[in-house]
């Protein structure tokens, strides 16, 4: 099983050379994937009606969806900033991760809201549109509210998680094309 990615009218997904993307993803549209960034299996990113940006060395984890609204109705891109990253089975709807910014597993991200540099959204959150999760924070909870300041180095935890699913992709890739050890 190959990833399934195609157009949609003029919307092209573009897709780096070095990234991951693996079988069973599918990817539509208006899609940009960095260098060395990663969708995993499962994943659905469906730039239709808007942009969607995965930064390099993010990763998208398994089972993940990603979608946007038509800006002409007020819709907004969804944006993954470099070395972010997006845990399994999260939702992620015309919102923006920063660089570095970490959504734990099954989280939801709502039109408008947005995860800091630095900033930890903690598995199974609801993050309500338009709301903000801080540098050095822990957002947590249905809807999600600050649940704790960061301790020291959890701020960078999705830096190492990212720079770990570079390698990992890297691996994946070589088992799918017979090259690995």
């Amino acid at each position: 099983m190959k990833p399934l990615i195609f157009a949609i009218g003029d919307k092209r997904p573009i897709i780096h050379e070095t990234a991951f993307i693996a079988p069973g993803a599918v990817i539509a549209g208006d899609v940009e994937v960095g260098e060395n960034a990663s969708v995993w299996y499962g994943c659905v990113l469906r730039g239709d009606e808007n942009k969607i940006v995965v930064g390099a060395g993010a990763n998208v984890q398994d089972g993940t969806v990603i979608h946007v609204d038509n800006p002409d109705w007020g819709g907004l891109p969804t944006l993954i900033g470099e070395n972010a990253l997006i845990g399994h089975k999260c939702m992620l709807h015309g919102a923006t991760v920063e660089t570095g910014g970490f959504v734990g597993m099954c989280a939801t991200m709502l039109d408008g809201s947005l995860v800091e540099s630095g900033a930890m959204l903690a598995a199974g959150a609801f993050l309500s549109p338009k709301k903000t999760v801080p540098s050095g924070e822990m957002w947590a909870g249905m809807p999600a509210r600050k649940f704790r300041d960061l301790r020291d180095g959890e701020d960078r935890m999705a830096l190492m998680g990212a720079a770990h699913y570079v390698e990992e992709a890297r691996r994946h890739a070589a088992a799918l094309t017979g090259d690995a050890d």
